[in-house]
C-alpha cells in the first residue's frame, strides 16, 4: 500500500509541476509572440523547425501541427543540416529553433550559415540571454522554474512548455489565416474528418445498371424483383420523360402489407411515396446523412438538375465509406 501511495504522489507531483510550468507561460505571451506570428504570416516560404534530443521530438510534433493547420512546415535534424540538409532550407523560409538551454552545439554551429544566407530565425528557448536567443530575430521564452524530474535533469516540464508554446503558435496562425474545418480536412484526407468533409454523394452512390428504377405503372411484384436484384432496399419510379415520380422502399413494403390491397395485382403507383426526399451528386455525403437522420429514412435517390434519377445509396453505403 505504501508503494502504491508513493507512486500516486509522484505522478501527482509531476503533473502539478508541469501545470505550473504551463501557467508560467502565460506571462511570456507578449510582443515577441506577436512578432513571431507576424513574421511567419508575412513569409512566402516554410517554417523549418530544428531541435536536438528531446527538443527534437517536440520540434517534430510542432512542425507536424503547423503543417496540418495551414502553415507549411517541416523538421530538419540539426546534425544532418551540417552534413547537407541545409540545402533543404531556402532564403524565403523561417527557422524555428528549439533549445531549452539556448546553447545546443549542433544548432549554434549552424548560426553563421543561417546569418550568411539571410534566413530569418525564431528561437524557442528557456534562456532569453542565451546564444541562440540573441542570434534570433525573435525569441519565444519558454522558461520553466523546475523540471518535473526530482533531479531537475530529465527534460519534462521544459518539453511540455515548449510543446504548448508551439501549439499556441500554430493555433494563433490558424485563426489569423481564417483556416477552416474544410481546410483541415484537405490536410487529413484519410481521417474521419476528411471523409466527412470531403466525400460527396457522387462518390458513394450507385449509378448506371446498379441504379434500381422502374417506370410508372409497373406491377408491384416486378418492382419488388428490381429491388431484390439491385440490393439497395429501394427503387426509384420514373415518369415517361425520365423525371422522378416516386420512391418505394422496404419500409414502404412493410406498410403496404397492412393495406387492404392485393399486392399481386397492385401497381407501384398505388403504393409508392410520391417523389420523396432527394439529393444532388455534388452534395456532401455528411449533409445527405443529416437528411436521412432527420427524416428517419434509410435510402435516397440522387437526381440531376432536371430531376432525373442518376444514382441511389443507402445507410450501408455511407457506413462503408466511413461517413458515419
Amino acid at each position: 500500500m505504501s508503494q502504491s501511495s508513493d507512486l500516486i504522489q509522484s505522478a501527482q507531483r509531476t503533473i502539478r509541476l508541469e501545470v505550473e510550468a504551463l501557467e508560467g507561460l502565460l506571462a511570456h505571451i507578449s510582443a515577441d509572440f506577436v512578432s513571431a506570428c507576424e513574421m511567419i504570416l508575412a513569409s512566402k516560404g516554410r517554417v523549418v523547425v530544428l531541435g536536438m534530443g528531446k527538443s527534437g521530438h517536440i520540434a517534430r510534433k510542432i512542425a507536424a501541427t503547423l503543417a496540418s493547420t495551414g502553415t507549411p512546415s517541416f523538421f530538419v535534424h540539426p546534425a544532418e543540416a551540417s552534413h547537407g540538409d541545409m540545402g533543404m532550407i531556402t532564403g524565403a523560409d523561417i527557422i524555428l529553433a528549439l533549445s531549452n538551454s539556448g546553447t545546443t552545439a549542433e544548432i549554434v554551429t549552424l548560426l553563421p550559415l543561417i546569418k550568411r544566407l539571410g534566413i530569418k530565425m525564431i528561437s524557442l528557448t528557456g534562456n532569453s540571454e542565451s546564444t541562440l536567443a540573441k542570434a534570433a530575430e525573435v525569441n519565444l521564452n519558454a522558461h520553466v522554474m523546475h523540471e518535473a524530474c526530482p533531479l531537475n535533469l530529465a527534460p519534462t516540464s521544459s518539453t511540455t512548455a515548449a510543446l504548448a508554446m508551439g501549439d499556441a503558435l500554430a493555433i494563433a496562425l490558424l485563426e489569423a489565416r481564417g483556416f477552416t474545418a474544410e481546410d483541415f480536412a484537405f490536410s487529413h484526407p484519410g481521417g474521419a474528418l476528411g471523409r466527412r468533409l470531403l466525400l460527396k454523394v457522387e462518390h458513394v452512390m450507385h449509378t448506371g445498371a446498379e441504379l434500381p428504377q422502374v417506370a410508372r405503372g409497373t406491377p408491384l411484384r416486378d418492382s419488388l424483383m428490381e429491388m431484390t436484384h439491385k440490393g439497395l432496399g429501394m427503387t426509384a419510379i420514373v415518369e415517361p420523360d425520365g423525371r422522378l415520380a416516386g420512391i418505394f422502399t422496404d419500409g414502404d413494403l412493410r406498410r403496404t402489407l397492412d393495406l387492404p390491397i392485393d399486392i399481386r395485382q397492385a401497381s407501384i403507383d398505388e403504393v409508392m411515396t410520391v417523389h420523396g426526399k432527394t439529393v444532388r451528386p455534388e452534395m456532401l455525403a455528411a449533409e445527405a446523412l443529416k437528411i436521412m437522420e432527420d427524416h428517419k429514412i434509410g435510402a435516397l435517390i440522387v437526381v440531376d438538375e432536371n430531376d432525373h434519377p442518376v444514382g441511389a445509396f443507402n445507410l450501408g453505403d455511407l457506413l462503408r465509406a466511413g461517413v458515419m
